[in-house]
């Protein structure tokens, strides 16, 4: 009998005892292992919070207790356990599950951005509703990836620990990870008391001391009031939460379900903020995760479910492999150059550049805030900061950008990998916001590289660069060919060139090949076209502002939002030039996109050869008077 099929909301799993229990956690993992290597996923957080989810749908009452995921990526289980076992096939794929949790799912998920360290937030905004509506429900948030290396999350744990009566409960999900090794003096402190021998030896003496004294009298008040203030002085790491005032559980064997749920229930009984510490391995029972030192296969595509090897041998080279060499080169032509990472140092491709200059590699955990003020420090004293992080993430240092690297006129570069349209990781993950956020930055220098000569090109430009911040940004996906240009023009690449070109398709990075492929399908239909590429994005050159005006119709196309983007920015110069050649702006549209595959995401928003194309030709036969001025453009 497989007990995973017998459950469809959290009730069934409180009916199951013990030998039930761990049956269910056997057939989870094999569920989770055989599926996600067939869809790709976030698979090894998942295989280790399986007993304790198990614990927490056993303990609180979904969604009457609201459970909030910090990070997200860490919910398959508890969708399993809310019903949607027989929608795993179609997981992070185009109207199927989502890989986070999604209020469109279910009424078991709370929270669907998966932006880390925003959890302990969330809970007490929703634990102050349910005291204000006289509710008497537990929010619940489950921390873990190194999440609480964020400063956000220390910010809500300062608030939630002076009020005595908020109904929260935290959960530590101490793997000792995010993708890597989680670093810092926080992660450091519970490692410290996750592997002190001391406090096995003093939880034996008490259990040992407990069994043979009575609960009463002042021996058993000691003892306890050594749990409480000794033991807390000796092994320090809890009684950083204590000093904040909140009450503390653990660690806790985050793989015994029956501990974990006496905890959580201690907890739940307390009726205050109380964090229950909770020890865990990622990766548990896949052998090939736990042995994976590099990310515990934190994120896999489709692999072997026996053996973890990626199902094709062909890998492809990504932009991000050709960032990394090439900061491995400059930091052997730079003694300057200084690599920043938050928590990503694999994924970004820093690791290469810290094999190379450990000494010069610094990695500040989930905290972007600070590692761009950590970057203008670094640049104030004459060091060229390089800070890579995925582009979404940028959207949380906006102000540090903005105030400490920019208005001070240090020389930092950002580097965003997983620019535009990321697909299968949902709308919380597209890169889509970054052009509209910098270019709101004075003085900031922004390139979008089409190939990879322009990014080797751009980086090292970028570095050479001391008194303004410099941004990079490329995608996830395949390098392209290498797109030559077949002249140049004022620092303009002209990649395509037709005799008396009526209209200037602008492609900026990775769109370069599909402006060109714009230009094609125009000539199929005796329109003449001049494609370009700015190389660097911002400020605009005044030189594209000069081509604009020679031709009747410009179109613009970027892999970001269209609100504040480059073509915006774009028709703004143009305005201010006096140029009034009527412009298309093409790019992603102002809302927010749902899970599937980068191809399918562009061609749902139109962002399209075939499409743009369409719409140009429409655009110049009104030009002409040939078509009514109400023929809509498709959709951008």
């Amino acid at each position: 009998m497989s007990y995973l099929d017998t459950i469809r909301e959290p009730a069934d799993v409180r009916r199951l005892n013990r030998t039930q229990l761990q049956q269910l956690a056997e057939e989870i993992r094999e569920f989770l292992i055989t599926s996600v290597s067939r869809t790709g996923g976030h698979l090894g957080p998942n295989l280790g919070v399986v007993e304790l989810t198990l614990a927490l749908h056993r303990v609180f009452d979904s969604p009457r207790d609201p459970i909030v995921f910090d990070t997200g990526h860490q919910s398959y289980v508890h969708k399993l356990l809310t019903g949607r076992a027989d929608r795993f096939d179609t997981l992070r794929q185009s109207g199927g599950l989502s890989g986070y949790p999604s209020r469109e799912e279910s009424e078991h998920d709370w929270v669907e951005n998966s932006h880390a360290s925003t959890s302990l937030s969330w809970a007490d905004g929703m634990a102050k509703a349910l005291k204000l509506r006289g509710s008497d429900g537990t929010v619940v948030a489950v921390v873990g990836d190194g999440a609480l290396t964020g400063g956000m999350a220390w910010e809500a744990l300062n608030n939630i620990a002076y009020q005595p009566d908020l109904p929260v409960v935290i959960v530590v999900n101490d793997n000792g990870r995010s993708y890597t090794p989680t670093v810092g003096g926080i992660a450091n402190q519970l490692a410290s008391l996750r592997t002190d021998r001391r406090y096995e030896q003093v939880l034996d003496l008490i259990r040992r001391s407990v069994s043979s004294t009575p609960l009463v009298g002042r021996t058993a008040y000691d003892l306890l009031h050594g749990i409480k203030i000794g033991l807390k002085d000796v092994l320090a790491p809890q009684g950083m939460f204590a000093d904040l005032g909140l009450k503390y559980v653990g660690p806790i064997d985050g793989h015994d379900v029956e501990a974990v749920e006496r905890a959580l229930r201690q907890a739940k009984r307390f009726g205050g903020p109380v964090l229950v510490h909770c020890l865990t391995v990622k990766g548990k029972g896949f052998s090939a995760a736990e042995a994976h030192e590099e990310d515990r296969f934190h994120a896999v595509g489709q692999i072997d479910a026996h053996t973890g090897e990626p199902l094709s041998s062909i890998v492809p080279h990504i932009w991000t492999s050709v960032f990394a060499d090439a900061m491995v080169q400059l930091g052997e032509e730079r003694e300057d150059v200084v690599a920043i990472t938050a928590a990503m140092l694999h994924p970004t491709g820093l690791n290469r550049f810290a094999a190379a200059h450990p000494e010069r590699t610094f990695d500040v955990g989930i905290a972007e805030q600070h590692a761009l003020t950590s970057a203008a420090g670094l640049a104030s004293q004459g060091l060229h900061p390089v800070v890579a992080v995925y582009s979404t993430f940028l959207n949380r240092a906006f102000d540090q950008l903005l105030m400490d690297v920019a208005l001070h006129r240090q020389g930092v570069t950002v580097v965003l990998d997983r620019a535009g349209v990321t697909g299968t990781d949902g709308a919380s993950h597209n890169g889509m916001w970054d052009h509209s956020v910098c270019g709101m930055v004075p003085g900031l220098q922004l390139a979008a590289p089409r190939d990879a000569p322009r990014l080797r090109d751009a980086l090292a430009r970028a570095v050479t660069v001391d008194d303004a911040p410099t941004v990079i940004r490329f995608s996830k996906e395949k390098v392209p060919d290498d797109i030559e240009a077949v002249t140049h023009r004022d620092g303009l690449d002209v990649l395509h060139a037709d005799p008396d070109a009526r209209v200037l398709v602008v492609g900026y990075g990775e769109m370069a090949g599909t402006a060109l492929d714009v230009a094609a399908r125009l000539g199929q239909q005796g329109i003449g076209a001049l494609v370009v590429d700015p190389l660097w994005a911002l400020p605009v050159n005044p030189a594209l502002v000069a081509a604009a005006a020679e031709h009747d119709l410009v179109i613009s196309i970027e892999d970001c939002g269209v609100v504040g983007g480059l073509g915006s920015r774009l028709l703004q110069e143009m305005s201010a030039a006096g140029v009034g050649t009527p412009v298309q702006v093409v790019g992603i549209p102002q809302e927010f996109l749902a899970h599937a595959a980068r191809k399918e995401v562009l061609e749902q928003i139109g962002l399209t050869g075939h499409a743009i194309a369409r719409s140009a030709v429409e655009a110049v036969a009104r030009l002409d008077g040939n078509v009514p001025e109400t023929v809509a453009a498709p959709r951008s």
